[in-house]
């Protein structure tokens, strides 16, 4: 057998194979998903989760040694001048099991919680966000996660221990011409006797220039005895043909070791497959159901970082004879920080703690975390730019070379963009997030909008549909949000959480609405559904907010401030909410879409004229070809 090439998929065949890497079944209960239904389920995070006294302590125990490696083993300006985390860095990561956090103590790992896990990211990426970058790309998305979720016990016990203690590990799954429609995957797995042999190449292979061993998916053409479909396999990196043939270079995150991989005939032993062929990627998105989580971590983190910078410059810079922060345009963005960082360390320590229970369903929270983080993470970088003002858009360097502190604003705002685009981009993630919250309406009324169905199966979906609708419907007109004294427990809360329950039986009635309108052209309007999703992000976020304040208020563990900083977010989120519901219905999504048709008709050229193109010369894509590399190999390993 050879090798497939690259192929042209149709439209339809993509969201096939996208549809049938979904987990199709709902066997425990989703707060996020009920939420988009109507239905507000309290009593699903409330009251919050906790974790075990002994995970409290091992987790507390791990922080403090991170923290004092941080602080006196790390050197985030050294980092970002040489764009490389140093060998000894590296090796004193190793030494404190920071490789391990998630791997079970019996195989050489910390066995820390997912809250723990993700607080010692949000910590280790404060001091360089090239070492959080390592370290979650090794474990959040790198071998360990899905060998611990699907891996056989022969597959834990050869790999695990290395993993835990010595071995960097990298995904691979991205190529030059494939990003988030894996139905194009061309890296090719062909069996041969007891072996795959893998050709092809990936992209954006992060940690895969320093890395030990990869997990790789890739496509196994069907064959007798083989299924075939995109498959995952452990390959040890070092494997001959395989060449690292560059390592890329980003504007922020300078010290991450991301690169361009090929394969070339190498050889991989069956028993490093992970599962059954074609189960490749419902592999991957099993994994990013928990380790999507690290991402929105680091942003809380960088979000603390930013309040902690705010306080002190604002009060200690002056204008017009009173301290910047005292100004009123200042000061609404020093609240915007505070308020947004207490909500989004309160999602990520929500969706962390129900991962860590696995009582609950937690794909649509870990993606509304994802989502939400990165995107609100970003904006409070760019507002610590605004209230730094110059010294903002200064290098730290360049601030230390003429006598002041060497603040690393610009960085943080160089180094926050990428979220937007990794591990699913914005866009990805709000049409990954739809798909879910209308899965109720797709599995009873799929089929009427289906073109392949015939008339007897749409008038069975009919008859489904009716039934479901006619039970769900009258749920959205009525419901305790309209009650003066419903969630009284939570004091000046409760009003927010009224808003949420009456403001998600508003937002399930507009997507009745739209499904009703539009039907299977549904899916075509992005815009429609990437507004929804926000809507849905802000009161998941309003929820955690209020049950951690109320928590932290039970606990006596700053309440009366965390009651504060709840009511500031929500009141923020409600208004951002009214906006997106308004835009439900008016904006340009149609004069948008002819005005890009106009553009790629090139019909606006005119527009264009008068300035210069700097860009250098070559392909918009690089080709792919599978075969011997003509480069030099750029592997690092760390000694």
């Amino acid at each position: 057998m050879t090798a497939p090439s690259i192929r042209n998929v149709s439209e339809r065949e993509a969201r096939q194979v996208a549809e049938a890497a979904r987990e199709q079944d709902w066997h425990k209960p989703s707060f996020a998903k009920e939420l988009f239904l109507g239905r507000f389920r309290l009593d699903l995070i409330h009251p919050h989760p906790t974790p075990s006294v002994d995970d409290v302590r091992r987790g507390e125990k791990f922080l403090a040694t991170l923290r004092a490696f941080c602080e006196t083993q790390v050197d985030g300006a050294r980092i970002e001048r040489d764009g490389r985390i140093p060998d000894e860095t590296v090796r004193g990561l190793k030494e404190l099991g920071a490789l391990g956090m998630k791997i079970d103590p019996k195989y050489g790992g910390l066995g820390l919680t997912q809250v723990y896990y993700n607080r010692a990211l949000a910590l280790a990426g404060s001091a360089s966000p090239a070492i959080g970058a390592l370290l979650s790309a090794h474990q959040s998305i790198g071998v360990p996660q899905p060998l611990k979720l699907f891996g056989t016990q022969e597959q834990k016990e050869t790999f695990l221990p290395r993993l835990a203690r010595t071995d960097i590990s990298a995904f691979l799954l991205t190529e030059p011409d494939v990003g988030s429609d894996p139905a194009r995957l061309a890296t090719a797995a062909v069996p041969d006797g007891d072996d795959y042999v893998l050709d092809g190449v990936k992209l954006w292979t992060t940690n895969g220039v320093v890395a030990d061993l990869l997990v790789v998916m890739a496509r196994v053409p069907a064959s007798e005895g083989h299924k075939g479909g995109i498959t995952a396999f452990v390959v040890e990196a070092d494997s001959p043909g395989i060449t690292v043939e560059n390592r890329n270079a980003f504007m922020g995150l300078r010290g991450l070791e991301n690169g361009v991989t090929r394969f070339h005939q190498v050889r991989v032993p069956a028993a490093n497959r992970i599962g059954p062929e074609g189960a490749g990627l419902k592999i991957a998105l099993t994994t990013l159901n928990t380790g999507r989580l690290s991402l929105p971590a680091m942003c809380a983190g960088t979000g603390k970082w930013c309040l902690k910078i705010a306080r002190e410059w604002s009060g200690a810079r002056e204008q017009w004879g009173r301290p910047i922060a005292k100004h009123e345009a200042v000061g609404a963005k020093i609240s915007f920080i505070a308020a947004t960082t207490f909500a989004l360390e309160a999602v990520v320590d929500l969706a962390s703690q129900m991962a860590d229970e696995n009582r609950n369903d937690i794909r649509i929270e870990a993606a509304l975390a994802k989502l939400y983080g990165s995107e609100m993470g970003w904006q409070m970088a760019d507002e610590l730019v605004q209230i730094r003002g110059g010294r903002g858009f200064e290098t730290a360097d360049s601030l230390a070379a003429r006598g002041e502190r060497a603040v690393p604003t610009e960085q943080m705002l160089r180094d926050m963009r990428i979220n937007r685009i990794f591990e699913g981009s914005t866009e990805i993630m709000h049409l990954l997030i739809a798909r879910e919250a209308v899965d109720a309406h797709l599995s009873v009324a799929g089929d009427l909008i289906d073109p392949d169905k015939t008339l007897a199966d749409k008038g069975k979906a009919a008859a489904k549909a009716g039934g479901f609708y006619a039970r769900w419907l009258p749920k959205l007109v009525a419901g305790p949000g309209q009650l003066p004294n419903t969630y009284a427990e939570f004091g000046e809360l409760a009003g927010h959480l009224r808003y949420v329950e009456r403001t998600s039986r508003k937002l399930a009635r507009s997507t009745f609405y739209a499904m009703s309108r539009w039907q299977g052209k549904m899916e075509t309007k992005q815009g429609f559904l990437g507004r929804i999703v926000d809507i849905g992000a802000e009161l998941f976020a309003m929820s955690a907010a209020c049950v951690r304040a109320e928590h932290l208020r039970l606990t006596g563990n700053h309440g009366q401030e965390a009651h504060q900083l709840a009511d500031a977010f929500c009141r923020q989120a409600r208004i951002r909410v009214e906006e997106l519901f308004h835009r439900l219905w008016t904006n340009t999504d149609e004069l948008d879409r002819k005005v890009v048709s106009g553009v790629l008709g090139g019909r606006y050229t005119w527009l264009e004229e008068g300035v210069v193109d700097p860009s250098g010369d070559g392909p918009w894509i690089a080709d792919a070809t599978p075969g011997r590399t003509t480069k030099d190999n750029v592997r690092r390993p760390f000694p």
